[in-house]
């Protein structure tokens, strides 16, 4: 598998419901930033069903947002009435990496992950991360692995260092884990 090139667009939200007639629709998001993704101004790119791009994607600017429930009630600019909004259902919107926020010391991005090898601290080689379950009450990386996958949490106890200039993350798991 390797190294994945990075996106140039990152899923901030799921288009989930129209809401009342005058053209709102409820974003469920899918980002750790949605005070600065669902606001005025904003353009991002209607993605399909499955969350992928096409190759010359439709934008949407943000016309008028409000927090309502878990996520947000969203107008955007030329979407005027229901009909607009249920042209838009079942969708994924995506916003360009440029206008993604930085992130924070120690943070990485999932995609980041995928094709990382994977190594104890004692340097044994478990594999390469093929996948990453985001679940309660801790993410899962999935690693395969020479004869097997392993399913890891991800979690501190766990991984002791991510360096993904390195593309390496060094895993101290628990006496018998990687046994199971």
């Amino acid at each position: 598998m390797g190294k994945i090139e990075a996106p140039q667009h990152l899923v901030v939200g799921h288009l989930n419901k129209a809401h009342g007639t005058k053209g709102e629709i409820f974003i469920w998001p899918l980002t750790d930033h949605p005070e600065s993704t669902f606001v005025p101004g904003v353009v991002l790119y209607l993605g399909d069903e499955n969350g992928e791009l096409p190759a010359d994607p439709a934008t949407l600017q943000i016309d008028a947002s409000r927090a309502y429930r878990r996520g947000f009630l969203v107008r955007f600019q030329g979407v005027q009435d229901r009909r607009g909004v249920e042209g838009l259902l079942g969708r994924y919107v995506m916003r360009s990496m440029d206008q993604i926020e930085e992130l924070e010391e120690g943070e990485t991005f999932y995609h980041d992950l995928l094709g990382m090898e994977v190594v104890t601290v004692e340097g044994q080689r478990v594999g390469e991360v093929i996948e990453i379950y985001e679940l309660k009450p801790a993410d899962l990386l999935e690693i395969r692995g020479p004869d097997r996958n392993f399913m890891i949490p991800y979690i501190a106890q766990m991984i002791r260092s991510v360096d993904v200039a390195e593309n390496r993350i060094v895993l101290d798991p628990p006496p018998g884990l990687l046994d199971v």
